[in-house]
C-alpha cells in the first residue's frame, strides 16, 4: 500500500511516505499498552482534560494551516475544511468538559443488595479511518477514548497521509503523553497483526462494507470488540406539506457538501404526491446548475473535485450503470475539461427496483429522485435498502414529521434539515451501515468496561 498525497485538483503528487515496519508497530503497541496500565493505576483524568483542551486551542489557533492540509490531501473546499477543523476543536472541548460526568459511577436497582457500575478503560484501540473527513474521523474516536484512557493507534486512508501526520504533530504539540496517539502507515498485513495482538482491546472503523466485513472478520477471530460505520444511501422524504423555501436553502448542502462524499448526505430524494414532484426536480436542477467547480482553495468555488481519479471513475461508472438500466439523466453527466477529478452534478430519475443502482451508494454529486403516491409508500421505499445510516423528513407539521421519522429504519433522522454532526449527537447506523455509535455519551461508552460492583444483602 502506497501512502501518498495526490492533490485532487491537479493530480500532482505532493508527498509520499514509507510504510511502517513491524518494529514500528511493536513500539507503538508497547508504549500504548504501558500507558493504558499507568492510567488504570493513576487516574490522571485532570491532566488529560487539560491536554485535550490544549488540542482544541491549537486547532483554533492554526485552523487555516490544518484546513489547507485537508484540502491538499483529499480535495475538499478550503472553506469546508475550515469548518471541519473547527468542529474537531468543539469535539475536543466537549469530551474534556463532559468526561468527569460521563465517568461517574452509575447506581443500579438491585433487590438483593447494593449495586453500581463504573466505566473503565479497556486498552489500546486500532482506528481504521477514511479520507472524506481526514481530521474529524480521527477526532471523534480519539477525544472520547483519550478521556476514557484507551490509547489509539491510527491506520488512516492511504490518500491522506499528511493529515494523519499533522494530527499526530498536533497531539504532540499539546504535550499529550507519548503512547496516547500514534499514527502508523500500516499495510493490511500489519493491521491484521495489530488486531491479533493481545494488547489490543478493540477496533473502530469507518469505511466501506467490504472493509468493514474484513476487519470484523479479523476482530471476531480474535474476540475483539468493534464499532463500524460503513456508509449509507440516505433517504430524504419530501411530504406533501413540505416548505419549499426551506428545501431551497437545504438541497445544496444536503447533497453537494464535500462534493457529495459524505456517508450521511442525502442520496435518495423521495417526493410524496405528483403535485410537488416536478417542482422538486426543477429545484434540484436549479441548485445543481448553480454549483461552481474550480480551485478548492478559492472561496468562490462551491464544488470541489472528488478525492481521487479512482473515486471519479467509480461515480461515472455508476451513472452509466443507472442509465444502461433505464434511469433518466435530467441534468448533468457531462465531462468537465480539467485535469482534476471533477464530476458534474447529476440528477437521475426513473430508477426502478431492478436497476442495480437502486441499492448502491453513489459517493459523489449525484441525486436520485423518486416519486411515490403516499406517505406509506415513501416510508417503504426509504426502508427498502441494505443501508440504514441517516435520513431526512421535510414537513411543516413537526409532530407528524417525528412520527414518520420513527418509522424509518436508520440510526439517525433529521427533521427539516440536511444531515448534521455535533459533539452531543450520537452518530451511527444499522443494517449494512454498521453498528455502534460515535460522539455523545454513547460514543464515549463504546469501548468502556461497565464494571459491576455488587454487595449482597448478606454482606451488608
Amino acid at each position: 500500500m502506497t501512502y501518498q498525497t495526490i492533490y485532487p485538483y491537479t493530480n500532482e503528487v505532493l508527498a509520499t511516505f514509507n510504510n511502517a515496519t513491524e518494529q514500528d508497530l511493536e513500539a507503538a503497541l508497547a508504549k500504548g499498552h504501558a500507558l493504558y496500565k499507568k492510567w488504570r493505576q493513576k487516574d490522571l483524568l485532570t491532566q488529560r482534560k487539560e491536554q485535550l483542551h490544549r488540542v482544541a486551542a491549537l486547532l483554533r489557533r492554526d485552523l487555516d494551516k490544518y484546513a489547507e492540509i485537508l484540502t491538499k490531501d483529499m480535495g475538499k473546499l478550503f472553506t469546508e475544511a475550515q469548518g471541519e477543523v473547527a468542529l474537531c476543536a468543539d469535539i475536543a472541548d466537549y469530551y474534556a468538559d463532559k468526561a468527569e460526568t460521563f465517568l461517574q459511577p452509575r447506581p443500579l436497582e438491585a433487590v438483593h443488595g447494593q449495586a453500581y457500575y463504573v466505566k473503565q478503560a479497556t486498552g489500546v484501540l486500532i482506528a481504521v479511518e477514511p479520507w472524506n473527513f481526514p481530521f474529524y474521523q480521527i477526532m471523534r474516536v480519539f477525544a472520547p477514548n483519550f478521556m476514557v484512557g484507551n490509547p489509539i493507534i491510527l491506520k488512516h486512508a492511504s490518500i491522506c497521509p499528511q493529515s494523519a501526520q499533522a494530527f499526530e504533530a498536533l497531539v504532540n504539540e499539546a504535550n499529550v503523553e507519548p503512547g496516547a496517539f500514534k499514527n502508523l502507515f500500516l499495510s493490511y498485513d500489519l493491521v491484521s497483526k495489530a488486531i491479533a495482538d493481545p494488547r489490543v482491546a478493540g477496533v473502530c472503523l469507518t469505511g466501506s462494507e467490504r472493509g468493514g466485513a474484513s476487519i470484523a472478520q479479523e476482530a471476531g477471530a480474535n474476540l475483539k470488540k468493534t464499532s463500524m460505520e460503513l456508509g449509507g444511501n440516505d433517504a430524504f422524504i419530501i411530504l406533501e406539506d413540505a416548505d419549499f423555501e426551506l428545501l431551497a436553502d437545504t438541497i445544496t448542502f444536503a447533497r453537494l457538501y464535500n462534493a457529495g462524499q459524505v456517508c450521511t448526505s442525502s442520496k435518495r430524494f423521495i417526493v410524496v404526491g405528483q403535485k410537488n414532484y416536478q417542482r422538486f426536480v426543477d429545484l434540484v436542477v436549479e441548485k445543481f446548475k448553480a454549483a461552481k467547480w474550480g480551485d478548492p482553495m478559492n472561496p468562490e468555488t462551491t464544488l470541489a473535485p472528488l478525492s481521487s481519479a479512482t473515486a471519479k471513475k467509480q461515480v461515472l461508472e455508476q451513472i452509466k450503470l443507472a442509465k444502461d438500466h433505464g434511469a433518466t439523466v435530467v441534468y448533468g453527466d457531462e465531462a468537465i475539461d480539467h485535469p482534476g477529478n471533477f464530476v458534474m452534478p447529476t440528477v437521475l430519475t426513473d430508477i426502478t427496483k431492478d436497476n442495480p443502482i437502486y441499492n448502491q451508494e453513489i459517493f459523489g454529486p449525484v441525486a436520485s429522485i423518486y416519486q411515490v403516491d403516499s406517505e406509506e409508500a415513501a416510508i417503504e421505499l426509504a426502508n427498502d435498502s441494505s443501508y440504514g445510516l441517516g435520513s431526512t423528513v421535510f414537513s411543516k407539521d413537526l409532530t407528524h414529521a417525528k412520527e414518520v421519522a420513527e418509522k424509518i429504519e436508520t440510526g439517525m433522522t433529521f427533521i427539516n434539515s440536511g444531515w448534521a454532526s455535533h459533539p452531543e449527537l450520537p452518530f451511527g447506523g444499522i443494517k449494512n451501515s454498521g453498528y455502534g455509535r460515535e460522539l455523545s455519551e454513547l460514543g464515549f461508552d463504546t469501548f468502556v468496561n461497565e464494571h459491576l460492583v455488587f454487595v449482597p444483602d448478606a454482606a451488608l
